[in-house]
């Protein structure tokens, strides 16, 4: 990790760039991928899964998995799992559903009623990364909230493996969450097929989950086209800030569960002492040694970096600018400094509170907004699957009571017929006795 010495703030945003690669193809090949789906169907799909994972496509002749598959893959998941799944979903399912809303009808004025509706999104795609890493949370994270929302169809799409298989762990997570919609379809070519249907996978109006640069740059491609996503996002990253109260075990530790991810993720480690950020380097060159995934977490410990600043007000300070996907606080008073916390999109605070278990089990959401987002959008929740319609309803009295005050604005603006929509109504009701 690259270190810097109490660095002049006017130098904060050229260290907080995060890591840049050449995606100067990336779009032209992902647009093709997107027009082949889209013309071509199902056996682009097949085309792609040979391509790009390796899949014989006689082994994708149904993409669709079905039921025996799931039952079998219940029987592959450990017992152990099984109850740290559950135990997951039911956190995940508490702070979800607490995030519904009641809104009441209001009377803004007398004979003028007004209220709001949540509508569920019927149809959603949820994409599960499963190259790398199976990441069957994720299913939990997307689908739990989906369920309580009301979806009436969920559809997940996640990459087979070169038997043409999904990891057992993504079914047995699927099954209980009530999803049983699930094709062998991964990369830029799942998201075509989502936006756009396919013979087998059917399109939705919105689609979930996070990816590497491929579908990341898929779900930007189809949002210009109409069909809605959660967020922008890209690779993951992790800011931490910390004080002399602080573990250097606990804190490389969490600096690397973020930079195992991937070779573009990004981790920040933040302190105003000395001794802890020559520990906290210590710790990571042991540590990272003992990971399976050690040379991806070191390249992705190249591309990031450690600060020191003078101060907990100027770690924050810099943290809000830096807009984090992930925040751990690390001090003493972590309670009492989050209170100035503005750009994140999941804070974890005190010692004992890894970003790891927001990642799996504590209940908040781990779809987050990354790459500096966090400044303009929230993670997922209850509120991405659904939509929120207004009503409103007069009574004679409510439009004459308000008709004066549209019809003058509707002169001013020159919308002569939205004039006479109230006009026409008040000239009615002066007739009646």
């Amino acid at each position: 990790m690259k270190i810097y010495r109490f660095p002049a703030k006017k130098e904060w945003t050229a260290l907080m760039q995060r890591p840049l690669f050449d995606f100067s193809n990336l779009e032209e090949k992902v647009a093709q991928i997107l027009q082949t789906v889209a013309t071509q169907g199902d056996t682009a799909l097949r085309h792609y899964a040979q391509l790009f994972d390796k899949v014989e496509p006689t082994l994708l002749n149904h993409l669709a998995v079905g039921e025996a598959e799931i039952e079998e893959a219940k029987t592959l998941v450990s017992p152990e799992l099984k109850q740290a799944i559950k135990e997951a979903i039911a956190n995940i399912r508490l702070f979800h559903q607490a995030q519904k809303e009641n809104f009441q009808p209001l009377e803004v004025a007398k004979g003028i009623h007004c209220w709001r509706k949540s509508v569920a999104i019927e149809k959603v795609g949820l994409y599960i990364p499963g190259g790398t890493a199976p990441l069957f949370s994720t299913v939990l994270m997307l689908g739990v909230p989906a369920q309580i929302a009301g979806c009436k169809q969920i559809i997940l799409t996640t990459p087979p493996n070169r038997e043409g298989k999904i990891h057992p762990a993504i079914l047995y997570a699927a099954s209980q969450v009530g999803i049983s919609q699930i094709f062998k379809v991964g990369g830029a070519q799942a998201i075509a097929a989502l936006a756009y249907g396919t013979e087998s996978v059917p399109a939705v109006y919105k689609i979930f989950g996070p990816g590497n640069q491929y579908v990341t740059a898929a779900k930007q491609y189809v949002a210009r086209q109409g069909v809605a996503i959660d967020m922008p996002a890209g690779p993951s990253e992790v800011l931490v800030m910390a004080d002399s109260s602080a573990d250097p075990a606990f804190i490389a530790a969490d600096l690397l569960s973020q930079a195992e991810h991937g070779i573009d993720s990004q981790v920040v480690f933040l302190t105003d002492t000395e001794l802890l950020l020559e520990s906290v380097q210590k710790e990571l060159a042991k540590q990272v040694e003992h990971l399976p995934r050690k040379e991806m977490a070191k390249a992705a410990l190249a591309n990031s970096l450690m600060v020191l600043l003078s101060s907990k007000s100027e770690m924050i300070e810099f943290s809000n600018q830096y807009a984090p996907e992930h925040l751990i606080i690390a001090f003493d008073d972590a309670q009492a400094q989050a209170e100035h916390i503005s750009e994140a999109g999941s804070v974890f605070l005190g010692h004992y509170t890894p970003e790891s278990v927001g990642d799996y089990a504590s209940g908040t959401n781990h779809t987050l907004p990354t790459n500096g987002f966090a400044r303009a959008y929230s993670g997922v929740s209850l509120d991405s699957f659904i939509k929120k319609i207004t009503f409103q309803t007069l009574t004679p009295q409510g439009l004459q009571h308000l008709g004066k005050t549209v019809e003058e604005m509707a002169e001013a603006e020159q919308l002569f017929a939205h004039k006479n929509a109230v006009s026409l109504r008040l000239a009615k009701l002066q007739e009646l006795p």
